[in-house]
């Protein structure tokens, strides 16, 4: 893998490669911060190797040293969005080999520091906005850029390392990290607390670790999996994703085996802004996924298959996010397919090509953002979300089954590609020859797909939309009540309003809560009311959330600080 350079990141790339991070963390829940001491174990991969530069944003950082000794350290300037890199000096200098051995020498970099307050990897949520009332709660949010404000790290996905972390939390809350559990036990310095000790020996990007600390309950509900989530919606998240055994089977059947381990799912409080994050052995998911009838478990079909795209093969930089996106709604569907018909798979492929289009219709569709390979040279990357890359990345898939020879074929194709960049990182243009070549007794009609359309244009594909025939009944769930909302507010109906406001500040998955505070505001006359409840709930909000919105109502960021 020729190292690239990464847009979203200051690290070093060429010149080292994190394989290993030791964590140990204290969570402070009257400061808000984690007080943290981190061992990265880097390789060196160049001569004369002497300094090295890594991400951080809003950390403090006390000492640096490097195989025991004192480092020399500076932050340097802080950059709008991406942080400040963590610029340190060696006590001595390294060569890539040792003694002329093909052995990669390495170094371990020991850094003591702190999070922000602000940090936005970081949820730090008071007793009342918990279902329990009684406890905090802590829950982290790294992708896609903010691993850095927990961790000072080489925070892009080109780089995948294993890590072991120790957790000292008030000894009344569980910890819960992206790793298998390894044990607890009476923290030795503090009577009072408990620490909780993961470990993840499978190779991941710094986006996947994650945290999560507060009174949580769990059932099992397979061989390899439990939920967890604070006891009051413990017992409905049981029998909400009873069938999660199957599913990964499923996945196993079509993707290959696997391999990290447990799958465990963690139902988060109403603020997560998600429908779910791939987090490796601990699924993150928001509660309005519970239903009560399993009708939207298909996130957790996602997440899932995240599992083998994503977290097993991985976009190398944030520019090629529709390898992690495009190739798991694919999955997703794909499980769908296999476990109730031909006929839902296209259901729900006709309502990502709609949701396609309102997205690309919101961005603008000379907007660059919609390119399914966006530039993002000084571009944030949470601005940049959408659904583009899983839809549009779909999309390209499904066009390419139609062409290659249908599903079973395609799915042939999609495991192969899993098999061959497993445990590494990829780029569009190795997807693409890897396509070539795989098909290539095909490749003359491959020749013929308009790969600049689809892959650095921007709006809609560039071929129609795919030929989907199919209905099927709506279930009552979050999803229903989201459309029904949006539609009573387009119509200007006033008295799905105060509906609507409600739906969007008793939970903050940004799917919902987004558009339903902007459909409120574009209703001219409740874009006050839309603001003044905006304000009234932005503490209870995700940082990167409340951020959003702040835009979408075009609120002057320092009036609602």
């Amino acid at each position: 893998m020729t190292p690239v350079s990464d847009p979203s990141s200051f690290s070093s790339l060429s010149k080292c490669a994190t394989k290993h991070l030791n964590l140990i963390y204290h969570v402070d829940f009257d400061r808000h911060v984690l007080k943290g001491k981190v061992a990265l174990t880097v390789e060196v991969l160049e001569d004369k190797f002497s300094s090295l530069t890594l991400d951080s944003k809003d950390l403090k950082i006390f000492k640096v040293s490097a195989n025991g000794q004192a480092a020399q350290f500076a932050l340097g300037t802080k950059h709008k969005f991406k942080g400040s890199p963590l610029e340190i000096t060696l006590p001595f200098e390294l060569s890539r080999y040792c003694h002329k051995l093909v052995l990669g020498q390495h170094v371990i970099v020991e850094i003591e520091y702190e999070t922000s307050p602000s940090a936005t990897a970081l949820q730090w949520l008071t007793p009342k906005q918990t279902a329990g009332k009684k406890h905090p709660y802590l829950f982290s949010q790294c992708q896609a850029t903010h691993c850095r404000t927990m961790v000072p790290c080489q925070d892009t996905p080109s780089v995948k390392h294993t890590y072991y972390a120790q957790v000292s939390v008030p000894r009344e809350l569980v910890a819960l990290m992206s790793a298998l559990r390894d044990g607890q036990e009476p923290d030795p310095s503090d009577s009072s607390r408990v620490i909780y000790r993961f470990r993840q020996p499978v190779s991941m990007p710094s986006y996947l670790i994650a945290i999560v600390v507060g009174a949580l309950e769990s059932r099992e509900i397979g061989p390899r999996s439990r939920v967890w989530s604070e006891k009051e919606c413990v017992d409905e998240a049981a029998f909400e994703f009873s069938e999660t055994e199957t599913m990964l089977k499923t996945a196993e059947s079509l993707a290959g085996p696997y391999v990290w381990g447990q799958y465990d799912v963690l139902v988060l409080p109403p603020s997560f802004p998600y429908g779910g994050m791939e987090n490796p052995c601990l699924t993150f998911v928001t509660p309005t996924v519970l239903a009560g009838d399993r009708s939207l478990a298909g996130v957790i079909a996602h997440e899932i298959s995240h599992s083998w795209t994503g977290n097993l093969v991985t976009n190398r930089t944030w520019e090629h996010f529709w390898l992690n996106e495009g190739h798991t709604v694919y999955i997703e569907r794909m499980i769908a397919r296999c476990m109730e018909s031909e006929q839902l798979r296209q259901f729900k492929g006709i309502g990502g090509w709609k949701e396609l289009q309102e997205s690309v219709k919101q961005f603008g569709a000379n907007n660059v953002l919609t390119n399914l390979v966006p530039n993002l040279h000084e571009v944030d990357t949470d601005e940049a979300f959408s659904l583009v890359p899983y839809e549009k990345g779909f999309a390209l898939l499904y066009h390419l089954e139609e062409l290659m020879g249908g599903p079973e074929v395609f799915m042939g194709f999609v495991k192969s590609y899993i098999q061959l960049f497993a445990y590494g990182s990829v780029t569009t243009e190795e997807w693409k020859n890897y396509l070539f070549t795989y098909f290539k007794d095909k490749v003359d009609i491959l020749n013929k797909v308009d790969w600049n359309g689809w892959m650095h244009t921007p709006g809609m594909p560039p071929s129609l939309m795919p030929q989907y025939v199919v209905t099927e009944e709506l279930v009552k769930n979050a999803e229903v009540r989201f459309r029904w909302l949006r539609i009573c507010v387009k119509a200007h109906w006033e008295e799905a309003v105060p509906l609507a406001l409600k739906m969007a500040t008793e939970q903050g998955r940004m799917k919902f809560t987004r558009p339903l505070f902007k459909e409120v505001y574009n209703f001219s006359k409740y874009s006050d009311e839309a603001v003044k409840t905006f304000k009234e709930h932005r503490g209870a909000l995700h940082p990167v959330t409340a951020m959003l919105v702040v835009k979408d109502l075009k609120i002057d960021g320092k009036s609602t600080a």
